[in-house]
């Protein structure tokens, strides 16, 4: 069973066979897929579900906190089952590939070169880091 769908049945999320599908298919390190991917691959294992279904499954789980929505660029926003393990993401700038990293030291690091001057009074709780590059395919 995926760690993802272990999660969501510890929380009492009512697993019908459609949003099973679209758990399993978002398991895994470096899952960054799109509605119509998630779509794609969910309809390959269960013919029937429609597009509406998992683009309504996906926002329920991002409003659970159990996956997270990442932008980049302007493309399609991806969906990341790793909510609940902090790290980054490294993008490649030619293909859009999105690979999870995890960089050494604390994950509010990036607040430390914020100065104090610079957060106009802000409580962060939060610091994104994207990492850019292109990847081995578009180098």
């Amino acid at each position: 069973m995926s760690d993802l769908l272990e999660r969501l049945r510890a929380r009492g999320w009512r697993v019908t066979s459609q949003r099973r599908v679209v758990a399993e298919v978002l398991d895994g390190d470096h899952v960054h897929l799109t509605a119509d991917e998630v779509h794609a691959r969910a309809a390959l294992r269960l013919p029937e579900i429609s597009r509406a279904t998992v683009y309504n499954t996906l926002g329920e789980l991002v409003l659970l906190g159990e996956v997270v929505e990442v932008s980049t660029d302007g493309r399609a926003k991806r969906y990341d089952p790793n909510a609940h393990r902090p790290h980054q993401h490294l993008v490649c700038s030619g293909c859009g590939i999105i690979r999870d990293v995890h960089p050494a030291g604390d994950a509010l690091a990036g607040l430390a070169g914020l100065p104090a001057a610079e957060r106009f009074g802000f409580t962060v709780d939060e610091v994104q880091i994207t990492y850019r590059g292109l990847c081995p395919s578009c180098a």
